[in-house]
């Protein structure tokens, strides 16, 4: 069995296809097609493209202001929450520990007590 060689495709061949789908709006398997290349190539390179100006979510461009104003908002809410939750796990922590502190006492108490109830 021969084995395929992979075709390399230079990064100006890449740009340039990406550039295409990016604005002409056409689907990446026409573009694909178009340029005879494989529709999943042209797939990964576009989201690498997306990836690489931050546009990760698969949206087709910029946010506009009133969204990137409540992204803003809702991240900083996020970080807020997460503060909150890190204390509220520390407190409930330092809880636990000197609730099995006494408990560890109560049960020293009740042995010593059965001891002495017990005559030895």
């Amino acid at each position: 069995m021969a084995g395929t060689t992979r075709r390399r495709f230079d990064p100006e061949f890449r740009a340039g296809a990406v550039r295409i789908v990016k604005e002409t709006g056409k689907p990446v398997a026409h573009v694909a097609r178009d340029l005879g290349i494989n529709e999943y190539t042209l797939h990964n390179w576009v989201q690498m493209d997306r990836h690489a100006s931050g546009q990760v979510g698969g949206g087709g461009g910029t946010l506009k202001e009133s969204e990137q104003e409540e992204l803003a908002r809702l991240r900083a809410e996020k970080a807020e929450l997460a503060r909150e939750l890190a204390q509220q796990k520390a407190a409930w922590a330092k809880e636990r520990a000197e609730l099995e502190d006494e408990r560890d006492v109560l049960k020293r108490s009740v042995v010593l007590w059965v001891r002495e109830a017990m005559g030895r």
